[in-house]
């Protein structure tokens, strides 16, 4: 498979699957809780790591994924309070256990290919060449992961949409008809620290936060519904996906911090012209 066309394949897949779990996020105005995960679930990672000794093992997915919903947990715990707000406890929280697993890394990691600087920033360019062999053919592991990524989140907003909807903007309501509210916030947690873990090696977690955020906050200036808001939020991403990538080719620069301006510079340009006159119903 040709290199640039399969990094193209690679960055479009995630950003299709951040920008749609992106909407959920924003409309909760828990946005940048994705950011708190995508660093606390570095300490998940490193106790797997510990406890199997394997890099690619699955179980540092299941590690990960738990100290993601303890991410949750924790904040919530903490701004329930009411003595702090909720951005100062996803503050607290993240730099707590962020820092853990720095000190960790460093200390006793340094004979593993696991360091902070390629979680965080990644290299995308890389991930073609980790390959995975299925009926003879030779597949970027970042591409089937990302199409496996991609299905899960699809399938999960598909069955249960109106579930999620009601419990966005009325979670009494949802509550009372029995639709399961915290079950639904949960849910689409968990989604985001999978969608953060396999993002890791192919593109870091600061484009995987500027994907997740990004195209939805840019969606949201122009949408009136919330079918709207998806396809609109999965547009930037892709747009911002082809302009990134085409740039970091043309002037020989990150690929990750090319898309990460660009998605900048896409929502500046709506801000700057949108017209919304009424607010998403």
């Amino acid at each position: 498979m040709n290199l640039i066309l399969t990094i193209y394949i690679i960055a479009i897949l995630v950003s299709i699957s951040c920008s749609i779990l992106g909407v959920f996020l924003v409309l909760k105005k828990i946005s940048m809780l994705t950011d708190a995960i995508s660093h606390t679930i570095l300490l998940g990672i490193i106790i797997s790591f510990f406890i199997v000794k394997k890099i690619d093992s699955p179980l540092l997915i299941v590690g990960a994924s738990i100290f993601a919903l303890m991410t949750v947990y924790l904040v919530e715990l903490i701004s329930n309070i009411r003595l702090i707000k909720e951005d100062s406890a996803i503050g607290i929280v993240m730099s707590f256990l962020f820092s853990i697993a720095v000190i960790l890394v460093s200390k006793y990691t340094a004979n593993t290919h696991l360091d902070v600087d390629s979680v965080l920033l990644g290299e995308i360019v890389f991930a073609p060449f980790h390959t995975k062999t299925i009926f003879g053919l030779e597949i970027p592991y970042s591409v089937i992961t990302g199409i496996m990524v991609l299905c899960l989140n699809l399938t999960f907003i598909v069955l249960f949409f109106k579930e999620i909807k009601i419990s966005i903007f009325d979670r009494v309501l949802a509550s009372s008809l029995g639709l399961f509210p915290i079950f639904i916030h949960y849910s689409l947690m968990t989604l985001v620290s999978i969608t953060a873990i396999t993002s890791f090696e192919a593109i870091g977690v600061t484009l995987m936060v500027s994907f997740m955020v990004g195209p939805a906050s840019t969606a949201y200036l122009i949408s009136k519904s919330l079918k709207a808001m998806i396809c609109w939020s999965i547009f930037f991403g892709i747009l911002s996906t082809l302009i990134g990538v085409r740039l970091a080719f043309e002037f020989d620069i990150s690929i990750s911090g090319a898309i990460s301006v660009v998605i900048g510079m896409i929502f500046l340009i709506v801000f700057f012209i949108s017209k919304k006159g009424t607010k998403l119903i």
